[in-house]
């Protein structure tokens, strides 16, 4: 009989118990507006990012919630120290001088919860693999039935975490466990599911312009790019002598192209580059030891040059 694993990340039915699990061992961690889990370091801002989040550990499957339990700290020895008596002081009674009357302030209306504005694109096809993106639905897409016949209950507000509880700005219930806040099950239901939104066209995004900065030393130019999601595997970066070729792929379906012209000559062989998580590092091996105000020959400048090393003598 197939079993439900309760690892935290996996979820999956289960019937051979020597079956590999993916999951976090560890509890989710919500602190300054950050996201996460504590057994591994990624963190995000929204909620949504927060759940896709890739687990970060390999066991078995299991029905047994075994997520360690983090001990309580020890009250210090000394907390109750002796507190000396106060003493009792005998004062004349004063009369309370009568308030002005003031009218009650009337308490501020609440907020409506905003409606979810977003439709499908019907100009788009839906992936047989979609599923509906709206906050609690997870609904599949099913061919079979008519749009006009589906029934999508989500939450339309956001998630609230506040002292130890858990629940959606739309309703009132509110839990204290993780597993218990993902199955809160939707308050609102609307016709038609969310699988593409107003989504952009198949196809690759181009991106124009990527930010950059950079700092030298005698031998080097040290770059970065800033884009994100850059994916290791197909990335091309070509060094020549006085410029530098980009195609960076993208894992979000977007690609930079460009061709940057350098201010000064390069050792082509002796250049490399690294790809992180939300940038790209070069390190440029500098062919003549010119001190660099800019990094690409079309970049304006200010005339000013920054003399690096001891300036020879005429």
């Amino acid at each position: 009989m197939a079993s439900k694993c309760v690892h935290k990340g996996c979820g999956k039915e289960f019937s051979n118990a020597d079956e590999d699990c993916v999951y976090h061992p560890g509890p989710p961690v919500f602190h300054e507006g950050q996201k996460g889990w504590k057994c591994c370091k990624p963190r995000v801002l929204t909620f949504e990012e927060f759940l896709t989040i890739p687990p970060c550990t390999t066991g078995k499957h299991s029905t047994v919630d075994d997520t360690p339990v983090e001990p309580a700290q020890p009250a210090p020895e000394n907390a109750a120290a002796e507190i000396p008596a106060p003493q009792r002081v005998t004062a004349e009674p004063s009369r309370p001088a009568a308030a002005p009357a003031v009218a009650p302030t009337p308490p501020a209306p609440a907020t409506p919860v905003p409606e979810e504005p977003e439709d499908d694109d019907p100009s788009l096809e839906i992936p047989a693999n979609a599923t509906c993106r709206r906050k609690a639905c997870n609904a599949g897409y099913d061919p079979s039935i008519p749009r006009e016949e589906e029934k999508c209950v989500h939450h339309p507000g956001q998630p609230i975490f506040h002292e130890g509880s858990k629940g959606w700005s739309c309703c009132k219930k509110r839990v204290l466990e993780f597993d218990e806040f993902l199955k809160i099950q939707g308050c609102q239901e609307r016709t038609k599911h969310l699988f593409v939104g107003k989504g952009k066209p198949a196809g690759e995004e181009k991106v124009e312009t990527v930010r950059s900065d950079f700092y030298q030393t005698p031998a080097s130019v040290n770059v970065s790019l800033y884009l994100k999601k850059i994916d290791k595997e197909h990335a091309k970066v070509n060094f020549s002598g006085n410029s530098i070729d980009f195609d960076l792929p993208t894992t979000d379906n977007k690609r930079f192209k460009d061709t940057y012209s350098l201010f000064a000559p390069i050792d082509p062989e002796k250049s490399q580059f690294r790809v992180l998580g939300t940038k790209l590092e070069l390190t440029l091996a500098k062919a003549d030891g010119t001190s660099w105000p800019v990094l690409r020959s079309d970049d304006k400048w200010s005339g000013e040059r920054i003399q690096i090393g001891n300036a020879g003598r005429v």
